[in-house]
């Protein structure tokens, strides 16, 4: 293994050696900034996912430090997003029904989930490295923006109405987000008012706290804000509200999950939808602040760098992570120059666990689901696609099938009908090549264009 080898896969060491230490006051508070918004998002895409809020922090462990030494963007940030939770939650429920480990999606047994969960994150992984070695980082060209852009929205909303149940304290629902919305509805005549009150307080400060101050870390203020006020009150003993409850101290260990071979198989395929959302939104973002910034992303680098990440978080009790495009806006904003943030905010992730794990235990559920509400919301007021039907009719309708699709049909039934829908549309277009009769242009010897735009060309017999 040469250094020039070394320099080429490894990419802190092609950078780290010439790092600007006058950088280094902005990278650390960046990278405190970052550890601010991190710490709840991640819990509460824990809790999108079907898991415990600590999978979530253990997820960190992996990413920051990882990508850090392996990715090429400079700002981006991995972290469990709200797009690969929603995909965990909906792809193992359907792997555990398929293979008869459960027959109700409603009657699972939490420790049983939390091993096939593990299972898929290696398995996103070993195709991620599958993806790397084969060198198809070229993939995500294909892949319909629009179409994306429906899917997105589409799972916005798929998981904030998942997360209305814990906003009103009422049961979990069950079904498609259109059966879930309904459930809730009916259900909201026994809402726990406390439980109401702590949700939605949270997310007006969630939005009114950076309108008054940017600078202030929104999310941070109000989780330890709603610890202190739930300790104080007694609001789980007292008054019903529902709590994190006690969390593990310490760092996470290495286990290899558990599940049957026909586990693993049926895994596959949801997988290969994973890798391919997952990494699509991921390099976008990356590509958004290499652009900004005048830097060069490494695709196939990019793989090889999601695959260890999703491969050590299936080991190490985490969950599949992406590029989250709030906090590398965040690190962004903040100041941040290089991955020495990621570091930062991996330090603080650490010290969390080792130390402060135990003040989350009177975390209300449902300023977690206000964390995830607020994250999202402005993913479901874009409006990308219409901006799309100005552009094309073809693709404004496969990004609203899809959109409908994951919101009637499933996560994974949706992405489906977007990825064929796409393919579809690339072999029609195949199909059909655009075809022009050139004429000679007048006074320009040698010169030919489309007679249809220019009639005053010379047709050729």
């Amino acid at each position: 293994m040469t250094t020039e080898w070394l320099k080429r896969n490894i990419s802190i060491l092609s950078w780290l050696p010439t790092y600007n230490r006058s950088w280094l006051p902005a990278d650390t508070i960046a990278g405190m900034t970052v550890w601010g918004v991190i710490i709840p998002t991640s819990m509460a895409y824990a809790g999108v996912a079907g898991l415990p809020p600590q999978f979530g922090l253990y997820t960190l462990v992996i990413t920051l430090l990882v990508y850090a030494v392996l990715g090429t963007s400079r700002q981006m940030c991995v972290q469990p997003t709200s797009a690969t939770a929603a995909l965990v939650a909906s792809s193992v429920v359907a792997t555990m029904v398929a293979t008869g480990v459960v027959t109700d999606a409603l009657q699972i047994d939490p420790l049983v989930y939390q091993q096939h969960a593990a299972a898929l994150a290696i398995m996103v992984g070993v195709l991620f490295l599958i993806a790397g070695f084969a060198r198809l980082g070229f993939i995500t060209q294909f892949l319909s923006r629009p179409v994306m852009d429906g899917f997105v929205t589409g799972l916005a909303v798929y998981v904030i109405v998942g997360q209305l149940y814990k906003l009103f304290g009422v049961e979990k629902p069950a079904g498609s987000a259109v059966q879930k919305l309904f459930t809730v509805l009916r259900e909201l005549p026994d809402v726990n008012l406390a439980t109401f009150a702590m949700g939605a307080s949270a997310l007006a400060l969630l939005i009114l706290i950076p309108r008054w101050n940017k600078k202030i870390p929104a999310g941070l203020v109000v989780v330890f804000g709603s610890i202190a006020l739930s300790s104080m009150l007694s609001l789980s003993a007292t008054y019903g509200v529902k709590v994190v409850g006690a969390l593990p101290q310490g760092l996470p260990s290495l286990s290899v999950p558990v599940v049957p071979l026909e586990s693993w198989l049926q895994m596959i395929g949801p997988a290969i939808g994973i890798v391919l959302v997952s990494f699509s939104q991921s390099l976008g973002v990356a590509h958004e602040y290499a652009d900004e910034h005048d830097y060069e992303i490494n695709a196939n680098k990019e793989l090889n760098a999601f695959g260890i990440i999703n491969g050590a978080a299936g080991l190490f009790g985490g969950q599949v992570a992406g590029g989250g495009m709030a906090p590398t806006a965040v690190n962004d904003k903040a100041g941040g120059r290089t991955q020495v943030s990621a570091l930062v905010a991996w330090s603080a992730v650490i010290i969390t666990l080792l130390f402060f794990t135990p003040v989350f235990s009177s975390l209300p559920q449902t300023v977690l689901a206000a964390v995830v509400i607020h994250a999202l919301w402005h993913t479901v007021t874009a409006r990308k696609l219409k901006n799309v039907r100005l552009e094309s009719r073809t693709e404004f309708v496969l990004g609203v099938l899809t959109f409908v699709g994951v919101l009637t049909l499933g996560v994974l039934q949706g992405m489906l009908i977007g990825l064929v829908g796409a393919i579809l549309a690339i072999i029609l277009r195949s199909s059909r090549p655009h075809l022009s009769r050139l004429g000679k242009v007048p006074d320009a010897p040698g010169a030919y264009s489309d007679i249809v735009r220019h009639p005053e060309n010379v047709p050729v017999p």
